[in-house]
C-alpha cells in the first residue's frame, strides 16, 4: 500500500530485514546470541573476508567488528559497540524468560515489567549482551499476537 504525504506519493515499509550491531568481539557476541537467544550462526563470504550473522525467524543481525575499516564494511557514521537498544519478541512467558536467563547466569537489568509495544501492551525482561547493548525480551499476551 502506498501512502500519501502532503500530496506526494511515498513508499511504505513492511518490516525489518536485518540490523547491524557493532561489536568488540564477534566470537563472544555470536556465542552469546546463540546460547541466550537461540539464534543460529551464519557465515557469509564477502570481499573483506567472512562476515558473521545471527539468524532468527525471517531476520538476522550482522555482527560487525568495531575495528573493521568503515570502507570495507559500509556502516553508520559513528560505529561503537554497546550503544544499541534492541527488543526481541518471544512466545515464552516472562517467567520462562527469567528462569532461562537465571539458568545461564545472565544478569537481569529489569523486569518483568509492562511496556507499550508496537502492537499493544507487552511484558518485558531486560538484560545486556557482551558489549553492553540493552536487550529487551518481550512477550505479548495471546490476544495481541
Amino acid at each position: 500500500m502506498r501512502v500519501q504525504s502532503r500530496g506526494r506519493m511515498t513508499i511504505a515499509i513492511d518490516r525489518f530485514d536485518h540490523i547491524v550491531l557493532n561489536v568488540k568481539d564477534v566470537e563472544a557476541s555470536a556465542a552469546w546470541y546463540s546460547a541466550v537467544l537461540g539464534m543460529r550462526r551464519e557465515e557469509v563470504a564477502s570481499r573483506g573476508g567472512t562476515r558473521v550473522a545471527m539468524r532468527f525467524g525471517r531476520q538476522k543481525i550482522n555482527l560487525r567488528p568495531v575495528d573493521t575499516d568503515v570502507v570495507a564494511w559500509f556502516t553508520g557514521a559513528h560505529p561503537v559497540a554497546g550503544s544499541d537498544d534492541v527488543c526481541f519478541i518471544t512466545e515464552h512467558s516472562p517467567e520462562e524468560v527469567v528462569a532461562h536467563l537465571q539458568a545461564l547466569r545472565v544478569h537481569i537489568e529489569a523486569g518483568p515489567v509492562e511496556r507499550a509495544g508496537a502492537v499493544g501492551p507487552m511484558t518485558s525482561v531486560y538484560c545486556r549482551d557482551p558489549d553492553g547493548n540493552l536487550i529487551e525480551i518481550a512477550w505479548y499476551p495471546p490476544a495481541s499476537r
